[in-house]
C-alpha cells in the first residue's frame, strides 16, 4: 500500500523561484539557469511513490538534492511546486497545525549530526521531544524508555552524551525518533559521520530493528554500498536534482538505466548483489504418486538428462532419482517409486540468496542447486555455468590476469 506520493516535485533556491520552473521544463541544465536566472535548481520534476513498510534510499553526490528532498517531505523546506502525498494528505498545503501533527506523530528524523543536549542524560534527551509535545511526564518515561530498548541502550539511560560511543550517540538519536512511535522515519545520511566498522554495525541494526517494527523508511546515503544493503528500493539523482533511475538493488546493478547509474554501479562486487531468482531457471520434474519410473524415464530422454527432480502433489521438494534408478523400476513393472531409489544427496538454496553463497558449492555438486521458497516448493535451479557466467559479466576485462609476453 503506498504511504508516500511525490508528484512533479520542483525545488528552486533564490528570487523569482517559480518563474525559473518553465526553463527547467525546456531542459536546461542546473549551470545554465544559475547563469541565466541566478537560482539554484535543487529539484527537477521529481516523482515517485514509497510503499508503506519499505525502506527507500535516495542517493546521489554531494550536490544532488537528496537532502533538499527529504527536508521537503516534513516541509523543513518548502517546495517550489509539485504535491508530497502522505497517506493521502497533501504536505505542501498543510497549515501550522496540521504540520505540527504530522511532525509529532507520523514522521521523525535522524540528523547526521546526533544533536544530543550534552547537559541532558539519555532517558532526558530521548525524551525531549515527547516533553516539547507537551506529554505528561509519566508517560514520556514509559515511551522513552521502551525506545531506549529497541536500541539496545538499556542499562545506559543515566549517561550523558559525552560518555557514550559515536555509535551509541547515533542510537540515542534514533531511540528520540522511535519514541512517539511514528510510522515514517526520515533519515538524513544517518550513519555517515561515523568510523567504517561502526557504521556497518548500525547497518545491520537498522535492518534488526525495521524487521521487528517495520516503519517505513526513507535513507539519504551518498555511499553505493550503504544504498544496496538498506534499499527494498533505490532512487539515485543526479545533477540538478533529476532523477535517472528508480528500482531494487538488483534492478539497478543489472540494469542501470543510463550511463550515468553505469557509472554509480560499475564498483560493485556483482556477486555480493546479484540474488539466486536473477539466475536459475526452470527445471523438469516429475509429481508422485501421480507420475512414475515410465514417465520418468522420458522426461529425461527428452530433456537429455540422467537425473530428475521430483516433488510431492502441492510441489514441495522431495528427492532426485537418476535414469539408473527409473530404468530398474520400469523393468521390474514398477508404478510408483521405492524409498530407496529417491536421493536426498543434492544442495538447496532460497530465491534471495547472494550469489557469492553459492560458489564453492556449485563448483563441487554433481547435481544443480535446487531452489525452494519457505514452503520446499520447488522453483527451478542453479547450475555452475549460470553462477560463472553472472560473476565474469561482473570482471573489467583490464583487471583480468595479462601474459607476461603480452605486456
Amino acid at each position: 500500500m503506498t504511504q508516500i506520493e511525490v508528484k512533479n516535485l520542483y525545488k528552486v533556491f533564490g528570487i523569482n523561484a517559480r518563474n525559473t520552473i518553465p526553463l527547467m521544463k525546456k531542459g536546461l541544465s542546473k549551470q545554465e539557469i544559475k547563469k541565466k536566472t541566478g537560482c539554484t535548481a535543487a529539484l527537477n520534476n521529481v516523482t515517485f511513490s514509497i510503499n508503506k513498510g519499505e525502506t527507500f534510499v535516495i542517493m546521489g553526490l554531494s550536490g544532488s538534492g537528496k537532502s533538499t528532498m527529504i527536508r521537503c517531505f516534513n516541509r523543513l523546506i518548502k517546495p517550489t511546486h509539485g504535491e508530497i502525498l502522505v497517506d493521502g494528505q497533501n504536505v505542501v498545503t498543510m497549515d501550522k497545525e496540521q504540520l505540527r501533527e504530522l511532525r509529532r506523530n507520523k514522521m521523525s528524523m535522524v540528523f547526521q549530526q546526533f544533536g544530543l543536549l550534552p547537559h541532558r542524560t539519555v532517558l532526558q534527551n530521548v525524551e525531549f521531544g515527547l516533553e516539547i509535545g507537551g506529554l505528561e511526564k509519566t508517560e514520556r518515561e514509559v515511551k522513552a524508555r521502551k525506545a531506549i530498548e529497541s536500541v539496545g541502550l538499556h542499562g545506559f539511560e543515566q549517561n550523558k552524551p559525552s560518555e557514550l560511543s559515536g555509535g551509541m550517540q547515533q542510537r540515542v538519536g534514533l531511540a528520540r525518533a522511535l519514541a512517539n512511535d511514528p510510522e515514517i522515519l526520515l533519515m538524513d545520511e544517518a550513519f555517515s559521520a561515523l568510523d567504517p566498522l561502526i557504521r556497518v554495525q548500525m547497518q545491520d541494526e537498522l535492518l534488526d530493528l525495521n524487521a521487528r517494527m517495520h516503519k517505513t523508511i526513507v535513507f539519504i546515503t551518498h555511499d553505493l554500498d550503504e544504498a544496496l544493503k538498506l534499499g527494498d528500493r533505490i532512487a539515485i539523482l543526479g545533477d540538478g536534482g533529476i532523477i535517472h533511475q528508480i528500482g531494487t538493488p538488483e534492478k539497478i546493478l543489472c540494469d542501470p538505466a543510463d550511463d550515468y547509474v553505469k557509472r554509480f554501479v560499475q564498483s560493485v562486487d556483482r556477486k555480493e548483489i546479484i540474488t539466486v531468482s536473477s539466475i536459475m531457471r526452470k527445471h523438469p520434474f516429475i509429481t508422485i504418486p501421480v507420475e512414475g519410473p515410465e514417465t520418468a524415464l522420458r522426461r529425461m530422454e527428452k530433456q537429455n538428462l540422467d537425473y530428475i527432480f521430483i516433488t510431492g502433489k502441492n510441489r514441495e521438494l522431495i528427492g532426485v532419482v537418476t535414469v539408473e534408478d527409473a530404468s530398474m523400476l520400469a523393468r521390474r513393472h514398477k508404478e510408483e517409486f521405492s524409498e530407496d531409489v529417491i536421493k536426498d544427496n543434492f544442495y538447496t538454496t532460497t530465491p534471495d540468496t547472494a550469489i557469492s553463497n553459492l560458489l564453492g558449492t556449485v563448483m563441487t555438486t554433481k547435481y544443480p542447486i535446487a531452489v525452494i521458497d519457505e514452503n520446499k516448493t520447488f522453483k527451478g535451479v542453479v547450475d555452475r555455468a549460470a553462477v560463472i557466467a553472472e560473476v565474469q559479466e561482473g570482471i573489467n576485462d583490464e583487471d583480468s590476469p595479462t601474459r607476461l609476453r603480452e605486456i
